[in-house]
């Protein structure tokens, strides 16, 4: 509590401390599934050293999505947050899979959520059969390459 006071205290008087590190805390409250914007974040200087996955750069937040409340103050860290979700669990996406000189789309329903290169499952609604693709924008997903994954999306 009284660390998380000192935090906020040093980013609002900008002091920095003697032999700190400068690590990324949110200016104010951040809501969950919120998405990280320049604003929404400042750098503060915390008289310790950084401890294994808090947040020293704000281009690794900006665009993020934020996975539970962030408090005003802060030290972020990287397990509160994750890519923006292009695709939600039960949506319907477009699957896709190229090879040289050929282009197959198919329609499928999404098995997980995902951000932008992350890796979901896909279930096609005419096989049943479930593949793994990569998510490539909002409600699309392109195939992994293999065999079996080209027999897994022909309806």
């Amino acid at each position: 509590m009284i660390r998380n006071w000192l935090l906020a205290l040093l980013v609002l008087s900008c002091v920095p401390a003697v032999g700190g590190v400068r690590v990324v805390v949110p200016t104010h409250d951040v809501a969950r599934g919120a998405v990280i914007s320049d604003a929404d974040i400042t750098y503060a200087i915390v008289p310790t050293t950084v401890m294994s996955g808090i947040v020293t750069s704000a281009s690794e937040v900006v665009g993020q999505e934020t996975r539970r409340t962030l408090h005003a103050g802060e030290a972020l860290r990287l397990q509160d947050l994750r890519h923006q979700v292009l695709v939600t669990r039960g949506s319907t996406v477009t699957m896709s899979f190229e090879a040289p000189g050929i282009v197959l789309t198919s329609s499928g329903r999404a098995m997980s959520e995902g951000g932008l290169g992350d890796t979901v499952t896909i279930q096609n609604p005419a096989s049943y059969r479930q593949i793994t693709g990569v998510v490539i924008g909002p409600g699309q997903v392109r195939a992994e390459a293999g065999a079996s994954r080209l027999a897994s999306i022909d309806p």
